[in-house]
């Protein structure tokens, strides 16, 4: 059965870093899309980075220049490297994973992703 499954997580200092990873397995048709997205206390669900097979790699504006997303040649490990982190990163990061090609809008939205993993949460203080 298909499964994300998300490491790394844990507590940071305000301007350090950590490095989130995320493994797939079992997936039956190519994954065409993966990402992070993370849920703070208290707030949605938002998108984080993600990255298409055709090339296209989407941030959100919070994290541009501090967080780097990268997936192996395989399309089987996902990784996010988040550096100068900000108490504003706290929350539990999540892991998701998309079949589909979408055409126009954001790649930032979740509902173009159908597989999640469990989440790893972030803490930054």
């Amino acid at each position: 059965h298909v499964q994300l499954v998300e490491s790394g997580g844990g507590s940071a200092q305000v301007g350090g870093s950590l490095r989130l990873s995320c493994v797939a397995s079992g997936f039956r048709y190519s994954i065409y899309s993966m990402g992070w997205f993370r849920q703070a206390p208290g707030k949605e669900r938002e998108g984080v980075a993600v990255n298409t097979s055709d090339g296209m790699v989407t941030y959100a504006d919070s994290v541009k220049g501090r967080f780097t997303i990268s997936i192996d040649n395989a399309w089987k490990s996902l990784d996010l490297q988040m550096n100068s982190l900000k108490p504003e990163d706290t929350g539990m990061y999540y892991c998701a994973a998309g079949v589909d090609r979408w055409y126009g809008g954001s790649w930032l939205n979740q509902a173009r992703f159908g597989y999640w993993g469990q989440g790893t949460q972030v803490t930054v203080s």
